[in-house]
């Protein structure tokens, strides 16, 4: 049975009891809003309430509501999503208004110290990154170019537009094999992780936007690139952030950019460390399937994160809405202690994270290849590169 089938049949027989779909607890997300506003009014200690109400309360919440196990109908039709859809769409202009808003508070209206102005774009970035990046995976899945538009905006916004092709092009069909940038190798640490992707995912990025253009007769700098929609963009939110601030004003902007992209970026370490897939031989690998991914039903960051935590399913059906994505048993996919918050402050401590998942990413090749006994390769992505996947025979980039 592959993953596809394997889904099928959990999806199958949970629908029995399926879950009401309910908005409204995804809602939750706009929450920050308020606690942005008031760190902007009062300064001070209340900037500290935003990044306590998703690094810590969230998970206390997770603690004590625990899992939700329940799956909703994956075949519900749009028409009763409109509210959930909804949600997705309204981010980016208060997202704008979020970051504009504070750049113009501390570079025209003043009055804050270093600390409180550096802390003010820190809590931006919290907020754009938990809240920004997770409505733009969502919408960057979309076939519509109204949802699509808004994923490009939002990654804009954190000066990662390249993010859309590297995500729909290279991460989801090559996840667990050399060619991902993002799958977190075996022992590697989030420190050594973050500045290798920092550094490759531009130029894998643009290798693949290079292929599916020569597919088409094209050249890369053709411009239907859309690595050229990103970079406008990226250089009209900087402008603007210029034009509020000034120099000032492009650096708060950066600023609060970086700190979104390192969250997106641990979550990225967390949901496939050490996950690989089996090679099939000259450059073939198997197709993705529900062990990819690392798995959470944690209640309350699942609202919080738009059920991202539900990653394996999602790998398997990425175009199925956030509301409708699936939870499996451990038996079809290896489950997470806790929500992402948590574990992403694990992985910034890396000898921590070691001792607590490399038994785990054992335990994991036991399960699911037990005869494979020797993974030398699969530790470091020593292994072919995907057949088509890169225009020449040298790095593996």
């Amino acid at each position: 049975m592959n993953a596809t089938d394997g889904g099928s049949a959990a999806g199958e027989g949970l629908r029995q009891g399926a879950a009401k779909l309910r908005a409204w607890p995804f809602w939750i997300t706009l929450t920050f809003v308020p606690l942005v506003a008031l760190a902007v009014w009062k300064g001070g200690w209340t900037i500290l309430l935003v990044p306590f109400y998703g690094w810590v309360l969230m998970p206390l919440l997770d603690l004590v509501l625990g899992r939700n196990m329940a799956n909703a109908d994956p075949d519900t039709p749009d028409e009763r999503l409109f509210a959930f859809r909804l949600l997705t769409w309204i981010w980016f202009p208060i997202e704008f208004a979020l970051v504009f808003g504070t750049i113009w508070a501390i570079t025209r209206a003043g009055g804050y110290s270093t600390a409180e102005e550096l802390g003010l774009m820190f809590a931006i970035g919290v907020t754009t990154g938990t809240v920004g990046i997770v409505y733009a995976h969502e919408l960057m899945h979309k076939s519509g170019r109204f949802e699509r538009n808004l994923g490009d905006l939002l990654m804009a916004m954190v000066l990662y537009g390249h993010f859309r092709t590297e995500h729909l092009h290279v991460h989801h069909p090559w996840v667990g094999t050399p060619r991902d940038t993002v799958t977190a190798r075996y022992n590697e640490g989030f420190l050594r992780f973050f500045p290798r992707v920092l550094w490759q995912g531009p130029r894998s990025a643009w290798v693949a936007e290079r292929i599916r253009l020569a597919r088409r007769g094209r050249s890369p700098w053709h411009p239907s690139n859309p690595i050229w929609k990103y970079l406008l963009l990226q250089a009209a939110f900087l402008a603007l952030a210029g034009a509020i601030g000034g120099w000032k004003g492009v650096g708060l902007f950066a600023f609060q950019a970086l700190v979104a992209v390192w969250q997106l970026e641990l979550t990225n370490y967390v949901e496939h460390y050490g996950l690989v897939r089996r090679h099939l031989g000259e450059g073939r690998y198997e197709p993705v399937r529900l062990h990819h991914s690392w798995d959470s039903a944690h209640l309350v960051s699942g609202l919080l994160l738009l059920n991202l935590q539900r990653h394996a399913d999602h790998h398997v059906h990425p175009a199925r809405r956030y509301p409708l994505l699936q939870i499996y048993p451990p038996s079809q996919v290896p489950l997470l202690p806790t929500g992402y918050p948590p574990l992403t402050a694990m992985a910034m401590i890396p000898p921590l994270w070691r001792r607590v998942f490399n038994p785990k990413v054992r335990a994991w090749r036991r399960q699911f290849y037990p005869d494979i006994s020797d993974w030398s390769a699969c530790k470091t992505m020593d292994m072919p590169m995907p057949r088509g996947t890169w225009p020449t025979t040298d790095a593996k980039g």
